[in-house]
């Protein structure tokens, strides 16, 4: 833990005794007084008696919503800064909180270290870090029960991204969304703009993949009579049609280079020209572009401009894959159940052991493979329940978790196997649609880093003996470890 640059006074509030405690306890360590209460009204009476250099609260407290006071400290005391926890963990909760003036969004369960960080952040006398964190309000508040979710987890990987993307509501900065196909990246390029300051002007979304490599450039700039043969009449573009709005450039890497050259152009000067034309047009759109490619390897290898990825890239999201959050299965299955209901299907629940099959599949196909399936069950099966054996049927009976850690199976049925069987299901869940470029690297990844993280588990953390075990030199492990993004264990050598 970092030590602070000033010593003060921190007003918690939370009806959660044991918080409380580790709150206070952790924040006097570094020489904060803490004053800590269970009521929001107790909060307000330090708050109106000027007390206090920084709040801490919880969202629900039994006679308060922390929410609901923001406004309220901002009134009496706009330079009293705020710091938000909340166990309603979803991205309308932090772009409440945000919209509301806080100065950031916690979720619960909360990482202590990085809530310190957080306080001593807030305490420091750098105008700049309160600016990064806060969102200009609006005349219509967001109400989580009134309003469906653009987003579904409360994965420490969603809890990210939420924080993001509530800082990024009000900016027009440009915002690259990575992540494997099924993932959700249109959602989260919609939820920029649903909830940001162009929110009242158009959303366009073009598909590079989809669209003539040759015709990508009217596409996107339009296009002067007589431009090409076929042009017989002036057409508009996509950024024309957006202006004002935001342009979603989704698989951004199948951009030919000619198209990327005016693309650039855009980000640099403001302005375009149409296919055939001469006169610059204002281009007044945000840009949210995204790819499940790498990139960077398209740069090393000459297909994409390096420039313009910097352009682009100025604010990354990762989508995390659905087999890094499987926790969210639960929610992201009763929402498609929900989802399948309203539109006419019959009410549908899971029991257990049908839940712990899906959670422990690898999804390939990610959420869309997970929506299909759902879905698909709700309106195949009469029962009210659907059991473990029907999800298994619909899995074709495959545990690829369990086979791939090494699960007894009959002789021909392991690892090459369920590796065959997941190359199956990624195939099955992009019917109609080519797999993704780069799939022999993807699936080798895919089988190093558990193969990985599991030397190192078995050898706690000593990356020597794993390095050993595995027949690699250390350094190559050391190099292994940083790009797969595998966390070490602290003590392991």
């Amino acid at each position: 833990m970092s030590v602070s640059l000033r010593p003060a006074t921190v007003l918690v509030a939370d009806d959660d005794g044991a918080i409380r405690t580790v709150l206070s306890r952790a924040l006097g360590r570094l020489g904060h007084v803490v004053r800590a209460t269970g009521t929001g009204g107790t909060l307000w009476k330090w708050v109106e008696n000027g007390e206090g250099d920084l709040v801490v609260t919880d969202v629900m407290m039994p006679d308060y919503n922390g929410l609901d006071l923001l406004p309220k400290i901002k009134e009496i005391r706009p330079d009293l800064k705020v710091i938000v926890m909340s166990a309603r963990n979803t991205l309308l909760t932090a772009v409440k909180a945000t919209e509301k003036g806080a100065f950031d969004y916690l979720a619960k369960p909360f990482d202590l270290d990085e809530l310190v960080r957080t306080v001593e952040r807030a305490l420091s006398d750098d105008p700049s870090s309160e600016a990064a964190g806060r969102l200009g309000s609006h005349d219509d508040a967001h109400d989580d029960g009134d309003e469906p979710l653009p987003l579904i987890g409360r994965s420490g990987a969603m809890q990210e991204i939420y924080r993001i993307m509530a800082r990024l509501m009000p900016t027009d900065l440009t915002v690259m969304i990575t992540g494997e196909s099924g993932t959700g990246k249109e959602l989260i390029a919609r939820a920029l703009h649903d909830y940001g300051k162009r929110r009242e002007r158009p959303f366009v979304a073009v598909n590079m993949a989809a669209i003539p490599r040759e015709l990508i450039e009217s596409e996107l700039f339009g296009h002067e009579k007589g431009a090409f043969t076929g042009a017989t009449q002036r057409s508009d573009g996509r950024f024309r049609v957006a202006q004002g709005g935001t342009l979603f450039l989704d698989e951004i890497g199948d951009m030919p280079i000619e198209a990327q050259t005016r693309l650039l152009r855009v980000l640099q000067e403001g302005e375009y020209t149409t296919v055939g034309g001469r006169q610059p047009i204002k281009a007044d759109v945000r840009i949210v572009a995204a790819t499940h490619r790498d990139l960077r390897d398209m740069i090393r290898q000459g297909t994409f401009r390096e420039d313009l990825y910097y352009r682009l890239n100025v604010v990354p999201i990762r989508v995390p894959a659905l087999r890094e959050r499987l926790e969210d299965v639960p929610l992201l299955v009763r929402f498609f159940l929900n989802d399948a209901q309203m539109k006419g299907l019959p009410a549908k629940s899971l029991d257990h052991e049908a839940m712990g099959l899906l959670q422990r599949h690898l999804w390939p196909g990610n959420v869309r493979e997970l929506e299909n399936l759902i879905k698909r069950v709700a309106a195949l099966y009469a029962s009210e329940t659907i059991t473990a054996e029907v999800i298994d049927k619909e899995l074709d009976g495959v545990d690829e978790t369990a086979a791939a850690l090494g699960r007894d199976e009959p002789e021909g049925q392991g690892l090459s196997a369920a590796v065959e069987r997941h190359l199956k299901s990624y195939f099955a869940a992009h019917r109609g649609d080519l797999p993704s470029p780069g799939l022999h690297g993807r699936i080798l990844r895919e089988i190093e880093k558990p193969l990985i993280q599991l030397s190192l588990a078995a050898t706690k953390g000593n990356q020597i003996r794993a390095a050993e075990m595995l027949g690699l030199n250390r350094n190559t492990l050391r190099k292994k470890i940083r790009e797969l993004d595998i966390e070490v264990a602290r003590g392991g050598k």
